[in-house]
């Protein structure tokens, strides 16, 4: 029986491109401020939208006819990542961790920079609701998902057997790997805009269960 119900946060429990255009949002600001040029956000927006990724600050500075040298390219990343971004958990969401937090141990874990995610921890207002949140960052970049070191520390923060946990996640280039080897249950939340909803890989990366929405975790887990 599954004791243990833990949550990827990226395009699991909120949106992530409302984390990315409020980072646009901030840069764009500081755009503005800084350089005197407005239209960074628009223009930033529309190249991800378009699917553009990686460059995308060096490309909207170029659209508007900035600089976009080292230095400039860099205090815009930090910015994006030390930002406090506006987001919010999504509606199925709100409801699983107020629904399984009352029957399950509920966990997080999570990938990116150290800051970045605790940001989001903090501006979707979870940390009360989540006994552990693992962050990798913490355990060195070579210990993000797919690594099993996340998993293994929460396993040992609620020392239960490996069958007995759920992961929920949305990417399965990364988020099942580790959890499939050590014998949790894996579900992948597919949604309808998620990042990575097309994404095609072998069938050994992809979790036990697909469903679209929380709603559905009833069907799998009650």
């Amino acid at each position: 029986m599954s004791q243990v119900i833990v949550f990827d946060l990226d395009d699991t429990l909120y949106a992530e491109s409302d984390f990315v255009l409020s980072g646009f949002r901030e840069v764009g600001n500081w755009v503005r401020d800084v350089h005197g040029i407005s239209g960074f956000y628009e223009a930033a927006e529309k190249l991800f939208l378009d699917g553009i990724r990686g460059t995308i600050f060096n490309e909207a500075s170029t659209l508007l006819g900035m600089d976009s040298d080292q230095h400039t390219i860099q205090t815009m990343l930090q910015l994006y990542r030390s930002h406090h971004p506006r987001i919010s958990l999504y509606a199925d969401a709100v409801w699983a961790l107020e629904y399984y937090g009352t029957v399950k141990r509920l966990g997080v874990i999570t990938d990116g920079y150290l800051e970045t995610q605790k940001n989001k921890v903090q501006s979707l207002g979870i940390a009360g609701q989540i006994p552990c949140i693992v962050y990798s960052d913490e355990h060195g970049r070579e210990n993000w998902k797919p690594s099993r070191i996340p998993y293994l520390k929460m396993m040992d923060y609620y020392d239960f057997q490996a069958c007995e946990y759920v992961y929920v996640g949305d990417n399965p280039a990364k988020d099942f790997v580790a959890a499939n080897e050590l014998g949790w249950k894996t579900i992948r939340i597919n949604r309808r805009f998620g990042l990575y909803h097309h994404l095609p890989l072998d069938r050994s990366y992809e979790a036990h269960f697909v469903i679209s929405s929380l709603f559905e975790l009833k069907n799998l887990i009650d």
